[in-house]
């Protein structure tokens, strides 16, 4: 493994020493949620400063991965964490390491280094693709880039703009991109993956971008993703959220109907 490599993870290892010890000071774990992608913005910036030659579109591209993952480490912190009670998925692991949860939460936020490290690899070759000017698979990757952002962007706003008015409490949230899927923030997530791939369409490892979309929609449905919102919304909401489940599609967005998808 080359200097660069090295020298990256072992920053993203510190970074993440540096949230474990945070959660230490105020209990709240769920800072680790915001700890793969801030390595992911760290390894970011340091592959472009290290990319020779650097070009605009290194630069360009860098840019939109710088991002994306400091849109979502802020929305992670500021809605997850800044004064806001520990995530019930952490409270659960704390309760059941008891004594020992210092231990494992230090090698669940370390791990996270490895997830961060996992996800900058598309980012890396799409950086380091083989072509000095722009391209026309550069236009698709920055059109692909733009439409998920924009996507996650108001996703996330809808559901805060619902939530914040007291007459919802209790209730499912069916607004606009709610309407077609259960989950638009985590299908937009998803396909923010491909902008990566088309960036780095001709370089020999191209093959490998796909990790991208195909590890984050393994996330999303068998992980930390879609299977525990599932089971707090019908926690929090019972029938009402049933009811939604019942005539809306779980990712894909798609038209409401008589059975969810």
């Amino acid at each position: 493994m080359s200097a660069m490599w090295i020298t990256g993870l072992v920053a993203t290892a510190l970074l993440l020493v540096a949230l474990y010890l945070v959660q230490r000071r105020t209990g709240n774990a769920a800072i680790a949620d915001a700890g793969w992608t801030g390595g992911l913005a760290l390894l970011t910036g340091w592959y472009a400063w290290q990319a020779a030659p650097a070009t605009g579109r290194t630069w360009w591209v860098a840019a939109l991965a710088l991002i994306w993952a400091l849109r979502l480490t802020y929305h992670v912190i500021y809605y997850r964490v800044w004064n806001r009670p520990e995530d019930g998925r952490y409270h659960a692991m704390r309760a059941y390491w008891g004594p020992r949860a210092p231990f494992w939460f230090f090698i669940f936020f370390q791990g996270q280094t490895v997830v961060a490290f996992l996800f900058s690899l598309p980012v890396y070759w799409a950086l380091t693709a083989p072509r000095t000017g722009w391209s026309a698979w550069d236009t698709l990757g920055t059109a692909i880039w733009l439409i998920a952002i924009g996507g996650e962007w108001i996703a996330d706003h809808q559901l805060e703009s619902f939530r914040h008015n007291p007459a919802n409490k209790g209730r499912t949230c069916r607004r606009g991109l709610w309407r077609y899927s259960r989950h638009p923030n985590y299908f937009f997530e998803w396909l923010h993956w491909f902008a990566y791939v088309a960036f780095a369409a001709g370089h020999p490892h191209w093959v490998w971008t796909w990790l991208g979309p195909v590890v984050m929609i393994f996330f999303l449905f068998k992980l930390t993703g879609i299977p525990y919102t599932e089971k707090q919304a019908l926690r929090s909401r019972g029938e009402d959220y049933g009811r939604y489940q019942a005539v809306t599609s779980v990712f894909f967005p798609w038209f409401p109907g008589k059975q969810g998808s």
